[in-house]
């Protein structure tokens, strides 16, 4: 432990304030971040952070705040009527409360594909970030941020390349007729590509939805996910295709 942050630690106006706005700037940074890969919808990404962070943080500080009183002004009544006090409890409810806002993140598209997953699991991270936070635990802060900056910027750029070669692809293709689904597998296959499921959709030309299926394929070659993509797209019957 740093002994120098030990005033900080105590509970008092100054470390109370020191808490809530380190916890702002640490949840605005990892909010900024997602909102500058278009992964939120900008400054609403870090206003979300911001107020999961410093939430977090209040929470803590609230529970330390009753503890203190307890054992302190109220110590006598408490011990009267016998109210105890845990000061994880609140914290506890933090994490689930987090866990319900996250899933709100969480979409499914008409295309089969997840999005939302990293921005969830990013806002549980704050929050529990903040709760280290308020119960001030400085030395663990830095290294959670720059952790999960870690994890949601230059680990996405290793796991983009890693997806780009992986064997496995699902594919979401949009064509002209209900005839063309032989000549798209006949394409897949001639690729040296193995599909191991697909969904039809038949969409309703009359309201303006296309035909359309989502492929599960595995490939069998060392093509890149969109050298495949280029090479299927070249059926002048597609009029839409993209990795999902």
């Amino acid at each position: 432990m740093i002994h120098a942050l030990d005033y900080l630690r105590e509970m008092n106006f100054l470390s109370v304030t020191f808490r809530l706005v380190l916890a702002m700037l640490c949840g605005g940074i990892i909010g900024m971040e997602r909102g500058r890969r278009h992964r939120t919808s900008g400054l609403a990404g870090l206003r979300t952070y911001m107020l999961v962070c410093v939430g977090a943080a209040l929470t803590i500080e609230l529970s330390l705040y009753e503890y203190n009183l307890l054992t302190t002004v109220w110590n006598s009544l408490a011990s009267e009527i016998g109210i105890r006090t845990d000061v994880s409890r609140f914290g506890a409810q933090v994490i689930n409360g987090i866990g319900f806002l996250g899933a709100g993140t969480i979409i499914v598209t008409g295309n089969q594909e997840v999005k939302g997953l990293t921005t969830a699991a990013g806002l549980w991270a704050s929050g529990c970030m903040g709760l280290a936070i308020g119960a001030g635990f400085y030395e663990v802060v830095l290294l959670a941020v720059i952790l999960i900056l870690l994890s949601v910027s230059v680990l996405a750029r290793m796991e983009s390349r890693v997806v780009e070669y992986a064997p496995s692809i699902n594919l979401f293709v949009e064509y002209e007729s209900m005839n063309d689904i032989g000549a798209i597998i006949s394409c897949i296959k001639n690729l040296n590509a193995r599909i191991y499921e697909v969904d039809i959709d038949r969409g309703d030309l009359k309201r303006g939805i296309p035909h359309s299926a989502v492929f599960n394929i595995r490939m069998n070659n060392k093509m890149s996910h969109t050298e495949f993509i280029t090479s299927v797209a070249q059926l002048s019957t597609i009029t839409t295709i993209y990795e999902i």
